[in-house]
Parts: C-alpha cells; structure tokens; sequence
C-alpha cells in the first residue's frame, strides 16, 4: 500500500507541481510532499553516461544509445543547466532504471512513490510497428511524467500539421501558438501551455493508481486515468467534467 508519494519539481517548465501535489493529497489516502528536480536531488556519477546510453538515434532502430565522449559531455552540461537540453528522445524504461537505481535504498520501497517530472522526451518502442513512440508517462517506480511529452506525444489535429507545414514552407520557422491555435479547428495543448499543471494532474494520479492497485489506465474515455493518445481525448479526460467514470469517482473524487 502507497503511504507516501513524493513529488519532483520540473524547474525549466509551466507546472506548478506543488498544486498537483495538494490536488492528490485530496483523493488519495497519502501523504505527498514535494522535492526539488530529481535530478539534482538524486544526483549520480554515472547519470551522465546513463542518459547517453537511453538515447534513441532513430524513429525505427531498436538499438539505443551513444557513449561518445562529447554526447556525455552533452548529458552533464544537460544535468547542471537543464534549459539547454532539448531535442532529444530518451528511452523511458532506460531512464526510469536509471533513476531506480540512483534512489536511496530506504527510499526505494513500494510504500514510497516518486514521480519525477521530467522537462525531457522519452518513449516507449513499439513492437506492433517497429518504431519509438513518444509517451507522457512511464508508470512504475520512479514514476516518470514528461512535460514536453504533454504536448508531443497525443496525436494533435491532422490539421495542425498540415497548416504547420504549410507555415514554415512560407516563412522557413514554425508558426506561432496563437496562429495555429486561430486557424486549426480542435483544441489542444502546446509548449508552455497555461493549462500544463491541470493536466498533469491525472498522470500523477495514474501513477499512484498503477502502485497502489496494480492498474496501468482506464479504457474509458473522459476519466482521468485514460491513456489519451490523441490531443482531443487528452483534453476530455483531464480538463473536462467529469473528472471520473463512475468506478474511478468512487476510489477519487474530492
């Protein structure tokens, strides 16, 4: 039984994590508090090297990692100064393992959940299609949420893509929020988006609710606890009424 979640800042990011953490406290019988980036709390020798090793070089390569001496140098230079990371896809179950094994061992119990919040990309591989798909969480312990995964990984309107394309073929960069946002139908979560923290709120509690029961996600949509592949189911289930289906409501309304 989770007695404890812990939860850990994204500092280069919009969440405000302690608002999500008193949002959980609310529907979970848990104490939750909130720590500073993990990565700077957890810090390892060989976390350097470990993100290298996570990374993935292509969409359709199974094989991961690159331990050249200037890619570690990259992943410390990431570790000390987090803003200037970006760009990269990261094997999630490789660096949930990573951060495993750089948790305390009195830390490293079932009774205590950590979520970290990453400001990285990572992705799970796809054996059904042979390709790396981009995630916002990997359950498990730690638990990882990816804030750029928010906005990367659900399927956005095929009419964003076409009018992104269409954008920069014109003007050579990438259109504005307030641009696509005025002339794609549908809604949708982008980069720094006001609505990050509301979000989130339902993957940390996904993550609780996978070590407390057992349960990855919720096959229905709308409920906090589905597993949005698309932008709109995203949208539905963690910034609309309800926040639960009737089964989910029991264990976690407020």
């Amino acid at each position: 039984m989770v007695d404890r979640v812990i939860c850990y800042r994204a500092p280069t990011t919009v969440v405000d994590v302690a608002e999500s953490a008193d949002w959980l406290e609310e529907r979970v019988d848990a104490t939750v508090s909130v720590r500073d980036r993990f990565l700077e709390v957890h810090r390892t020798d060989d976390l350097a090297e470990r993100f290298a090793e996570a990374r993935v070089p292509s969409p359709y390569e199974r094989e991961t990692g690159n331990t050249m001496l200037g890619t570690i140098r990259y992943e410390e230079r990431a570790l000390e100064a987090p803003e200037r990371e970006g760009g990269v896809l990261y094997d999630g179950a490789a660096v949930q393992r990573a951060l495993n094994a750089a948790l305390p061992a009195e830390e490293r119990v079932l009774e205590t959940l950590h979520v970290a919040l990453l400001d990285r990309a990572i992705g799970t591989w796809g054996d059904h299609d042979g390709r790396w798909h981009k995630r916002v969480t990997v359950l498990g312990q730690p638990a990882l949420l990816s804030v750029p995964g928010l906005y990367e990984a659900p399927a956005k309107p095929e009419e964003y893509y076409k009018e992104k394309q269409r954008h920069a073929l014109l003007s050579g960069d990438a259109p504005p929020r307030e641009v696509l946002e005025n002339q794609v139908e549908g809604d949708f979560l982008v980069e720094n988006d006001p609505r990050t923290t509301d979000a989130l709120m339902g993957y940390v509690l996904q993550a609780y609710h996978y070590l407390e029961t057992g349960e990855s996600f919720c096959d229905r949509a709308g409920c906090r606890l589905f597993n949005a592949h698309y932008q709109e189911d995203l949208i539905d289930a963690q910034l609309r009424e309800p926040e639960f289906c009737g089964e989910h409501a029991q264990l976690y309304e407020s």
